[in-house]
């Protein structure tokens, strides 16, 4: 699919990671349509990269039922948008829980659904998912955000097949620990057992890459990490023990202490 002169709904762009996909997007000819809860940061990026914007909250179901409405002619969805939900279930109330759900898998499942069948009618568009490495390995005080990102990947590899012939793709692009911007770069802390980091421009570019060249599944990250959340995804138990010898309880907790608020 190319994305010069497509139209492109991409959600979460007021985070670190959204506005370099805006940037990466924009720069690539694309036409977008940009989302997000405030006015107040939506409209710098409409002025920067002459987009149409919706104001929408991707936890309220009614406003991911609108957004579709309004964006009905997104030739591409990039589903970034994504809660942290970091910390352990038995301190979320349910509420927050319902959220953490809503926003990471439900919203952008509902808006596939939603913006597909205008994609099929046209014989091209395609929708890429912004995962997480996490949605392959789970961790300690990651199981809600595990979840959705488990769930997110086998959404994506289903639905992927559920439109095979009708000119529409989907991707998964799943990062690993990214610096200088994003969720875990807001925390400030070091990654656990000194794991290395990607830029957020190689995830831009993974997402591109995704979308031009119809891709099922790219993982950004260094070739250890990939590796080590292939043996996770595949020997649960085993990475469940490496884990706890690696010694990386202080940094989760950091984490978790700073991502409290964005529940």
């Amino acid at each position: 699919m190319r994305i010069a002169g497509a139209t492109v709904l991409l959600t979460g762009v007021t985070g670190g990671i959204g506005g370099a996909l805006a940037a990466e997007l924009s720069a690539r000819g694309a036409q977008l349509i940009l989302t997000g809860r405030r006015a107040e940061a939506l409209e710098p990026l409409a002025e920067r990269y002459g987009a149409r914007t919706v104001l929408a909250d991707l936890a309220d179901a009614g406003d991911v039922s609108r957004l579709a409405e309004e964006a009905a002619g997104a030739d591409i969805l990039v589903a970034n948008a994504a809660l942290p939900s970091s910390g352990d279930v038995l301190d979320y109330t349910p509420e927050q829980m319902d959220r953490a759900l809503a926003v990471n898998l439900r919203a952008p499942a509902m808006l596939a659904r939603l913006l597909a069948p205008r994609m099929v009618a046209a014989g091209r568009g395609h929708i890429c998912f912004v995962g997480s490495l996490s949605g392959l390995a789970a961790t300690r005080s990651a199981s809600l955000y595990t979840a959705t990102k488990f769930g997110l990947r086998g959404f994506s590899l289903a639905f992927r097949q559920d439109l095979h012939g009708t000119g529409v793709g989907v991707s998964i692009v799943q990062p690993g620990f990214v610096r200088d911007a994003g969720m875990f770069a807001e925390t400030g802390a070091p990654t656990p057992g000194g794991v290395r980091t990607v830029s957020p421009d190689q995830v831009v570019k993974g997402v591109a890459r995704a979308i031009e060249r119809d891709i099922a599944e790219v993982n950004v990250a260094p070739p250890e990490l990939k590796f080590l959340a292939r043996v996770a995804s595949q020997f649960p138990g085993f990475a469940e023990r490496v884990q706890r010898k690696a010694g990386a309880d202080k940094t989760v907790d950091g984490i978790v202490t700073a991502q409290r608020a964005s529940r």
